[in-house]
């Protein structure tokens, strides 16, 4: 059965009471034993819930996995990760890194004795220079988040493998539809659901998919020992997107190719980042191990002045922080996403004071376009005036 099919069919059938085509939302907290002894699979909503356990079902089987975790967002889902892991491990982390994924290293995690290495993940020899003794696992981004690097996930889980190291996959940009890292050798992926799984910026999410008996049972116990599992009315929210992914997929990705390479063509746009650009680094890796390239695109302009008047500028396209849903947005990581990265960290990885991300919508195309280039006209003809 192909993908499409899959999520379309989520939770199909499956409520034998009343033969909803919808899944119901069960909020219940507490569920009734029918003996001593006896249980209905479901006992506390922490534990299980009906609806969650469908939407789990549902991301697992996408990701070709075991088993799948839902948890209350994406931080909350790399934090019950991280439960696997004890005082003194390592952990070796892709250099170009969301912030708030850094942050949660460097500012909490650190605290409790775990110790993180960051590494550009495309240099496949830097990578195995890079793990310890006391190393236990990689984490990677691709495509990173903002600068879109691709790292060749076969090679990577090829290497950990032999070292004895779990490979970890933030799987957000690309989502199932386009890239499954557990058929490339990964053995466990990660999700910011709230971006393109949900896909209509109105449900904060996280979700975990596991390969192999062993692991899929350590993250249930973390996952209920933690406890920051996504509830009911949010897993129905998120099952409802996740059936139209595929087509708001092909759209995304349709928009930001024509974007990139308009962008491409601007003489306010100094360099362009998307991973479906055939000069871009890494093309030749992204095409091999995904079947597309999704709908995140990063920019430099050329003066650091244009930045604002480009923001105040635009009109369709919105001014915010998250992506993935059908509304197009734009961010400035330097304030925003990454703004909890020292500014010399952020440099060295490139995320510099003109480099704004796009997350594209599903509108015209030419809208879009069009937005963009007003904004980026009015952003030179700005810094002229400011000088």
């Amino acid at each position: 059965m192909y993908l499409e099919t899959k999520l379309v069919q989520a939770g199909v059938g499956r409520d034998q009471t009343t033969g909803a085509v919808s899944f119901p939302v069960y909020n219940a907290t507490a569920y009734r034993h029918p003996a001593q002894g006896q249980s209905t699979g479901f006992d506390y909503t922490r534990t299980a819930n009906p609806t969650r356990e469908v939407l789990e079902l549902a991301i697992a089987e996408a990701e070709s996995g075991d088993a799948g975790f839902a948890c209350a967002s994406g931080m909350a889902a790399i934090h019950t990760v991280m439960g696997l892991f004890s005082q003194g491990d390592h952990l070796i982390v892709s250099l170009d890194l969301y912030g708030g994924t850094y942050r949660l290293f460097e500012q909490v995690l650190s605290r409790y004795g775990l110790c993180f290495s960051y590494v550009d993940l495309r240099d496949l020899q830097a990578f195995e220079q890079a793990i310890r003794p006391d190393s236990k696992a990689v984490l990677v981004e691709t495509p990173t988040n903002p600068l879109m690097q691709i790292t060749n996930i076969q090679a990577v889980s090829e290497i950990a493998k032999r070292h004895g190291l779990l490979t970890l996959v933030d799987n957000t940009f690309m989502t199932p539809y386009f890239q499954r890292p557990l058929e490339l050798g990964a053995n466990l992926v990660l999700h910011s659901a709230t971006k393109y799984l949900g896909g209509h910026n109105d449900v904060l999410a996280g979700l975990i998919v596991t390969k192999g008996k062993e692991l899929s049972e350590k993250v249930r116990f973390l996952h209920n020992s933690i406890g920051a599992v996504l509830g009911p009315n949010d897993c129905w929210l998120l099952l409802r997107g996740m059936k139209t992914l595929a087509l708001r997929m092909e759209r995304h990705q349709s928009n930001a190719l024509a974007i990139a390479r308009k962008l491409q063509e601007h003489p306010a746009v100094a360099e362009v980042f998307y991973p479906g650009l055939e000069a871009q680094e890494g093309f030749d890796i992204q095409s091999k191990q995904a079947s597309g390239y999704s709908g995140m695109v990063s920019f430099r302009v050329r003066f650091p002045e244009q930045v604002g008047p480009f923001l105040e500028s635009l009109n369709i396209v919105s001014f915010a922080e998250s992506l993935g849903g059908v509304e197009s947005l734009c961010t400035y990581p330097a304030t925003q996403t990454h703004a909890d990265i020292p500014q010399e960290v952020r440099e060295y990885v490139g995320v510099c004071d003109r480099l704004l991300r796009l997350s594209v919508g599903i509108e015209h195309p030419e809208d879009l376009i069009a937005d963009l280039c007003q904004a980026l006209d009015a952003s030179l003809v700005a810094r002229e005036c400011i000088r």
